[in-house]
């Protein structure tokens, strides 16, 4: 296939903005298609709390954006992301992203968000306008790009930016973008054409609904993910619509970078270790126990916990099991999260009450996220829920097991232990429950404590898994291939 020209539009990217794993993604997947010869471009917006990393430069020329009643515009500052070539343009308008938040205020989500994420599109394109540049494919992420498709399918469809095709990831299709009616006039695009079923639930534009409907193709992070979400229960309203684009829907595995992952050179552990030689892990393993103060013991498998405090996480069927393992198993636990208060109050219950043996940290640290990662035997993530999931692939990259449950990425990254059939990276369970995680945790702790050379197997297994973005970069292509296909009849060549 011929190198094609792609823009990622995007409400976040790594390292400049993060909130969740669609950063993760945006700050990794364009590299891997640059290094196969693409031209790839990125689009965001330049919120008050955005890092400037890197050298950053203005465009001399405001960018005029058609959305409201007269036009509005936007200062373009350029860099690139890092350890790459790829630009990044951030789009600076101080009445829709001079605030700090990405999505939400301390209130709650901002009520401007249709109108901040209508500019962005309509930003986007017009940023390519003025640079005079046309992407073969513009690959559009989560409800806050959900416009952009409807507009190249209209306003701009006989432009030549009519021709590029769009690819719509679904990063969580939980959130999806409510809006008033009002955007459409916002981003003056005209109600006759097409279908007001299109956009419309309950009375209300729903964004996500907007791009699954007008989007050339669709993909999300995961196969069993695209699966689920053609559900009614893990379509949120809108598995009729994927039912409906179901041919067009593609699901595929997001990768890690496993250059900035790799235990062998993480700056951020007491001691550096690879698959050939595991004698480090054991000192980060120790480094831990005595960060927590837990009882300093490798003969002790240790068990760690790197998430957002929330039911969709399934925390709270871990805290309902804690006392249950804390109490019949001789394990230790450490914890780093923040979210749901009366998670955190159990969780900080628990250091006291298991004083010794469970160690909690309420809030993020991203150092001390890697070394959980290192340190631990085992890592746990009990999700209700789980589009794709990254910590689970950190941690079999650094030789910690994970207990998962089987929902969406977690199925597709995470092979179940067969014993003594030499096969499986981790522990699956099926039922989101307190029972569950607690046979599941007593099977790893059996294992860990009767089979040693079983827990060594899986390790190795764990961490030869090619979790790189380089895989998935190959799929992606494909896809926009087919999107290209699609919108102008011819196969790029």
């Amino acid at each position: 296939m011929r190198a094609l020209k792609i823009l990622f539009v995007t409400p976040e990217v790594e390292p400049f903005v993060k909130v969740g794993g669609l950063a993760d993604m945006v700050g990794a997947l364009p590299k891997e298609l640059a290094a196969l010869g693409h031209d790839v471009r990125i689009v965001c917006p330049a919120y008050g709390s955005v890092k400037r990393v890197g050298e950053w430069r203005a465009r001399p020329d405001a960018l005029g954006v058609d959305v409201g009643r007269t036009a509005q515009w936007a200062r373009t500052w350029e860099t690139v992301l890092p350890g790459s070539a790829v630009p990044v343009y951030f789009l600076e308008n101080q009445d829709f992203f001079g605030a700090a938040e990405v999505y939400d205020s301390p209130w709650g989500a901002r009520e401007d968000n249709d109108m901040r994420f209508a500019f962005l599109s309509r930003g986007a394109l017009a940023l390519c306008q003025q640079l005079g540049w046309v992407p073969d494919v513009m690959h559009c992420h989560d409800w806050t790009t959900g416009l952009l498709p409807v507009m190249l399918n209209t306003i701009l469809r006989d432009t030549p930016l009519g021709r590029a095709a769009t690819v719509f990831t679904i990063h969580n299709l939980e959130h999806q973008g409510y809006s008033p009616a009002r955007v459409v006039n916002f981003a003056r695009l005209p109600w006759g054409d097409f279908h007001r079923d299109q956009l419309v639930v309950g009375g209300e534009v729903n964004l996500m609904k907007t791009g699954l409907f007008h989007a050339t193709k669709l993909t999300t992070v995961s196969p069993t993910y695209a699966n689920e979400i053609r559900t009614r229960g893990g379509g949120f309203g809108l598995d009729p619509v994927l039912r409906f684009r179901a041919g067009d829907l593609v699901g595929i595995v997001n990768g890690i970078d496993d250059t900035a992952w790799d235990p062998a050179r993480d700056p951020a552990l007491p001691a550096n270790y690879s698959a050939a030689d595991l004698a480090g892990k054991a000192v980060c393993k120790a480094a831990l126990q005595e960060h927590f103060a837990l009882e300093v013991n490798p003969r002790v498998p240790l068990f760690g916990v790197v998430s957002r405090l929330a039911t969709q996480k399934g925390l709270d069927l871990l805290a309902d099991a804690l006392p249950h393992i804390m109490d019949r198993m001789k394990v230790q636990i450490v914890l780093l999260g923040s979210g749901d208060h009366g998670l955190e109050g159990s969780f900080k219950w628990a250091t006291h009450a298991y004083r010794g043996r469970f160690g909690a940290h309420l809030g993020f640290d991203g150092k001390l996220a890697r070394r959980i990662q290192a340190g631990g035997d085992f890592f746990l993530m009990p999700s209700r829920a789980e589009p794709c999931g990254l910590t689970q692939m950190y941690a079999m990259r650094y030789g910690t097991l994970p207990i998962v449950r089987a929902t969406g990425g977690l199925v597709d990254t995470v092979e179940n232990f067969a014993q003594g059939q030499g096969r499986g990276t981790g522990f699956v369970f099926q039922d989101p429950t307190a029972a569950a995680i607690f046979n599941t945790v007593g099977w790893a702790c059996a294992t860990y404590y009767d089979r040693p050379a079983e827990i060594a197997g899986l390790q190795q297994r764990a961490m030869a898994q090619d979790f790189s973005w380089r895989r998935s970069a190959a799929e992606y292509v494909q896809t926009y291939g087919w999107a290209i296909e699609r919108r102008t009849g011819r196969k790029p060549g």
